[in-house]
């Protein structure tokens, strides 16, 4: 019994954090159609946000303003000087993000190098919950993630912004004919993804080796749950984080590592094949 409920807690666990981790490209790649290469490195310097506070021998939340200030003054002038004269233009988005993401890797090598950095637990040690011991930063986590996905569809769906993003991306010709505009519209929108990839490499700095190349991981799971999930809905990103994060860990705790991504790999190749729009898609 404690075997399967700690099963189903990791499950949740890596779920909600994949969900975390894909929800800027969701809205980037979703939403506006860039392919944004450099999508990990955003969650990178998120991470090292964490690291460069704790060296400065400050609170712990001083790296989530840091890393959303970080991320969206990147985010603005990426927007500015490359990504708003390639809308509508995918595969050009692809090569140019791609290229911004060695100069970030590269960078950020450069500031802090190669060496692997390790920040403090914010909350070490387990708690029990429902009769397991089980991380208490991991509960943490999850119930932040839970939180921040509720705050961001009431904002989506209720607020005046979600709704104008809503009819840009149903219509675009439609909502520059009622006076919305595009381009600062699509810029928000591309700095709010960004910054929320950083916000995720703050939430994930405590249990992972912080360092340069980090955000590759972070980047191909993304697509994967984009690819089962489907873009442009709130629902396919979590579906498709339950689906690549429950099948790594079934078959990860089965076998191990490597075959766990591959199969993940698998069901991301079957699902191009077979269902290419994923499972929801935006209309």
């Amino acid at each position: 019994m404690e075997l399967t409920s700690t099963f189903i807690l990791n499950l949740v666990y890596v779920s909600a954090t994949l969900a975390l981790v894909a929800l800027g490209l969701a809205m980037v790649f979703g939403l506006l159609g860039v392919m944004n290469m450099a999508h990990g490195e955003f969650v990178m310097l998120g991470a090292y946000s964490v690291y460069v506070v704790q060296l400065a021998g400050l609170n712990f939340l001083w790296s989530i303003p840091l890393a959303i200030l970080v991320c969206a003054v990147v985010g603005w002038l990426i927007e500015w000087s490359v990504i708003r004269h390639l809308y509508n233009r995918p595969f050009d988005t692809l090569l140019a993000t791609w290229g911004i993401a060695i100069l970030i890797r590269k960078g950020t090598e450069v500031i802090f190098t190669r060496d692997y950095k390790s920040v403090n637990q914010l909350m070490p040690g387990t708690v029990d919950f429902f009769g397991v011991d089980y991380p208490a930063y991991r509960i943490l986590l999850i119930c932040v993630i839970f939180l921040l996905f509720t705050v961001l569809f009431t904002w989506y769906q209720k607020s005046k912004t979600g709704l104008r993003i809503k009819a840009m991306v149903q219509s675009p010709e439609l909502a520059s004919a009622v006076g919305i505009n595009k381009a600062s519209l699509s810029r928000a929108t591309f700095i709010i993804g960004v910054s929320s990839a950083g916000l995720a490499g703050v939430l994930l700095a405590p249990l992972v080796r912080v360092e340069p190349y980090i955000g590759l991981d972070y980047l191909m799971s993304s697509f994967f749950i984009l690819v089962v999930g489907g873009l442009g809905t709130l629902e396919g990103l979590l579906i498709g984080s339950t689906v690549i994060g429950g099948t790594d860990a079934i078959i990860s705790t089965i076998f191990d590592k490597t075959a766990g991504y591959m199969s993940v790999l698998l069901i991301s190749i079957l699902f191009l094949w077979l269902r290419p729009d994923g499972i929801f898609y935006r209309r």
